[in-house]
């Protein structure tokens, strides 16, 4: 196929990706679910299992193999401005005296799950086999079948806690930070289980003494010269993201090259920005990023859903959905709510929070789309993983309303500068 056709190819296709999935998220938010639901539906539905199935031609029409490279180049592109925005807009000022009992949620929720996860996937590597992976399942596939478990989307959390009345109580603060605590754990423990282009596994003390070179070239050097260049009064706006994107898409180059995700320069990238003084957020910084990343995420979710196998999944692979799902639901939910009880919360703040960890959506994900690229992951199981995914974040909002009455005081938290108090910093939101 001709450069010219491929084109008008990706343009069309193009097209039909952000009209389909906004329409999809508009439609979902309309029946009380998160708006990434609906564009991760439609990512599946514009996949080879739906379109590729009941309209074979028009689905190769639409999505010929040419254009895959530049959907997926699209596709990573949106993830990075999504997670430099979340690396940005991270605040743990958030955690004021509920600090103890913030960290002992996280780590249980990150603990439980990843014992579970692992167990199970060496209990059952026969049924896993079923599922296309390997009898001899590698450390690093272990692990991962661990993380999968133990991942909670902060971004879907944050919008569920705002949508639902909870920014500055006790359940809402507590279930934010631990989300954001319990995502550094999980990425960290995920950078270890990632391997190379070669498929080979970067060992340990190879990968970590240039990655923590990097965080601390990054931490120290890279904060003061971003204030002095770009927090001059006279520079201008556009200028200012435009540098600052092309930071986090470097960032995430210097990472991949490292053997890592891209992710991981992406949330660095945003985690050493300078804020304005007094630490409050940069209005036109923030806008725009979220306009971006909005705009353009539906290409990662119909890049991932086009790795749904639908028809790849007979009985074995439903009943390991079910299976699954239901070791998800009950180690997250479970951890969570007698941590959080033990730490001295109601049982209703407990129970609220345990539910609103149990929420996956994007960042589990994007946590399996790098799995799968890395070869952890077949994809049969992969199929599985986002399906538990997609169904423990749809569970959330209904049993909130199960557990949750009506809100109680906000969280004594020293407030922040620019900031009314006991209101926890924004995260970034797709939708």
């Amino acid at each position: 196929m001709r450069a010219d056709a491929l084109i008008a190819h990706f343009v069309g296709a193009s097209a039909l990706v952000l009209v389909a999935a906004h329409a999809a998220g508009w439609a979902a938010r309309r029946l009380g679910q998160p708006y990434i639901v609906g564009q991760l539906a439609a990512g599946i539905a514009l996949g080879p299992s739906l379109l590729g199935q009941a309209a074979p031609g028009t689905y190769r029409a639409l999505f010929p193999e040419g254009i895959t490279t530049a959907l997926t180049g699209f596709a990573q592109f949106a993830l990075v401005v999504f997670l430099f925005a979340v690396g940005y807009e991270l605040d743990v000022r958030v955690l004021g005296g509920r600090a103890r009992v913030t960290v002992a949620v996280a780590l249980a929720s990150f603990m439980v799950p990843m014992a579970v996860g692992c167990g199970a996937a060496l209990l059952f590597r026969d049924r896993l086999h079923a599922l296309g992976m390997p009898r001899d399942l590698s450390p690093a596939m272990v692990l991962f079948a661990g993380i999968a478990l133990s991942i909670t989307a902060v971004p879907v959390l944050t919008a569920v806690v705002r949508e639902n009345g909870l920014a500055g109580t006790v359940p809402g603060v507590v279930a934010v930070s631990a989300a954001g605590l319990l995502d550094v754990v999980c990425w960290t423990v995920l950078a270890g289980t990632m391997m190379d282009d070669d498929g080979h596994a970067l060992g340990l003390p190879w990968r970590a003494a240039p990655a923590f070179a990097f965080v601390a070239v990054m931490t120290l050097a890279a904060r003061p010269v971003l204030r002095r260049l770009l927090w001059r009064t006279g520079v201008d706006p556009s200028l200012r993201l435009a540098l600052l994107i092309g930071f986090a898409l470097g960032s995430a180059w210097v990472t991949h090259s490292l053997g890592l995700h891209v992710i991981f320069g992406a949330l660095l990238a945003g985690v050493v920005t300078p804020r304005e003084p007094g630490g409050t957020l940069d209005p036109g910084l923030v806008r725009p990023l979220h306009e971006v990343g909005s705009l353009l995420l539906p290409f990662f979710f119909v890049v991932s859903g086009r790795s749904v196998t639908l028809d790849g999944m007979d009985a074995a692979g439903w009943a390991a959905v079910l299976v699954v799902t239901v070791l998800a639901m009950v180690t997250k939910v479970g951890s969570g709510t007698l941590t959080a009880r033990l730490g001295g919360l109601g049982r209703d703040d407990a129970r609220t929070v345990g539910v609103l960890l149990s929420a996956r959506g994007l960042t589990e994900l994007i946590a399996l789309d790098a799995g799968l690229r890395a070869g952890l992951l077949s994809g049969p199981l992969y199929s599985v993983l986002v399906f538990m995914a997609l169904i423990t974040t749809l569970l959330t909002q209904p049993l909130l309303g199960l557990v949750r009455r009506p809100a109680g005081p906000a969280v004594d938290t020293p407030a922040a500068p620019g900031k009314r108090k006991g209101t926890p910093a924004r995260t970034a939101d797709p939708g």
